[in-house]
């Protein structure tokens, strides 16, 4: 179990670390490609086997459930075993993921083909790799950079996506995706190193065990974590409703075709690359912390929901972001909080809250949506944004006051 600090494998200089983050930066882009791509194959398949709103709802649960228990403990184990070991068996995870999609020709298949998930953590090694080799001032602003490979994996993603679906089927498809994640993984063994941190991470002895649960929830005793997280998952619940049920509200509401719709995610993409790496970053080099999680979470709160497409690519600006904003600093807050040695279980558990959303999201998303309509999100998203907003804000004011006194 430990990890050799000896030699090439010890990322000493800042050149070394530049080079690294660059390619985990590209590694990270490619396999949002393919998880856009698939996202042009589930639902239209889905539909074709049967499944309605609230059956696609459960299916989307599971993904939930199955990353909200392998998030922590893939956390865990990069910080044991290295930035290689994890990222590999993540890609590898991908892979057999979009092998299991182009066979799937039968309900509980799609089912079946949601397991690999709970390993499939790429982007949260990828930002344990960047916390790891980047200075706790800059951490915010080389985090939000990820954003840049959000921002092209939705654009490539969705487009390749929607044309080839559109032209060859769900089958050829996925079998696109996982030549394109077998290429990922070739990148990963090439380019990323043993280990990104700063001392051997199994140097503890009492880090001996991946699924030893009170080793990692110890780092909600560090000062402001429990806090952060708590305000992280309520203000996140709205958003990640959506986001559940856009794929849905997209084609049964807004009426759109896999080739539409990908035009729509490229231009979701192309604000996210404008947004994260234009603009969040001078933000967090100027702004603090939490004077940026008040603002993030204010504009959440006011962004309603459109009507046609034309008007969801205008209140789309605002809630991108609110959204990346709110993400971005939650992160960085959480790895700064903690030592070097587990940002990447604290980053495992920061995207165990993204599952826990797309849990409950699909469920109640699917229930709201069915029983009061599209717009009863807007009016979940406002309230539960401006009860954060309102706690944020006094806590703020609270604080000042203590300062002066």
């Amino acid at each position: 179990m430990r990890t050799n600090m000896s030699g090439p494998d010890l990322v000493a200089d800042r050149g070394q670390r530049a080079k690294i983050i660059y390619a985990v930066y590209l590694i990270a882009a490619l396999d949002i490609t393919w998880m856009f791509l698939q996202f042009s194959v589930t639902p239209y398949l889905a539909k074709k086997l049967g499944f309605d709103t609230l059956w696609f709802g459960y299916l989307q649960t599971v993904v939930g459930l199955i990353q909200l228990c392998g998030g922590p403990m893939f956390g865990r184990f990069g910080d044991l075993f290295g930035a290689r070991v994890a990222l590999t068996l993540a890609c590898v995870s991908t892979v057999v993921f979009f092998l299991l999609l182009a066979v799937a020709d039968h309900p509980v298949m799609l089912f079946v083909h949601k397991l690999p998930t709970v390993f499939m953590h790429v982007l949260p090694a990828c930002q344990m790799v960047v916390a790891d080799l980047s200075e706790p001032e800059k951490r915010a602003d080389a985090l939000s950079k990820m954003g840049l490979c959000f921002g092209f994996g939705m654009i490539t993603g969705s487009t390749l996506g929607g044309h080839l679906n559109t032209r060859y089927g769900e089958k050829f498809t996925a079998l696109f995706g996982a030549a394109g994640s077998t290429f990922t993984l070739l990148l990963v063994l090439k380019f990323i190193p043993k280990t990104t941190k700063a001392q051997d991470p199994t140097a503890n002895t009492k880090k001996v065990s991946i699924f030893n649960v009170g080793e990692i929830t110890r780092l909600m005793e560090f000062p402001g974590v429990t806090r952060t997280f708590i305000v992280k998952t309520v203000a996140g619940l709205p958003s990640g409703i959506f986001q559940v049920m856009f794929s849905i509200i997209a084609m049964e509401f807004l009426k759109l075709q896999p080739e539409e719709n990908g035009y729509l995610m490229a231009y979701l993409g192309i604000l996210q690359m404008v947004i994260q790496g234009g603009v969040i970053g001078r933000l967090t080099a100027r702004y603090s912390d939490s004077s940026l999680l008040l603002l993030s979470v204010g504009i959440s709160s006011l962004v309603g929901l459109a009507q046609n497409v034309s008007q969801f690519c205008l209140i789309v600006v605002p809630m991108m972001f609110s959204l990346s904003m709110f993400n971005v600093i939650t992160d960085s807050m959480l790895t700064k909080s903690v030592p070097s040695s587990d940002t990447g279980t604290m980053l495992g558990l920061c995207s165990s809250v993204q599952s826990l959303l797309r849990t409950v999201g699909p469920t109640v998303g699917g229930f709201l949506y069915l029983n009061y309509g599209y717009s009863s999100i807007g009016t979940v998203q406002f309230i539960v944004n401006m009860a954060v907003f309102a706690y944020l804000l006094r806590r703020g004011l609270n604080k000042t006051a203590e300062q002066k006194e």
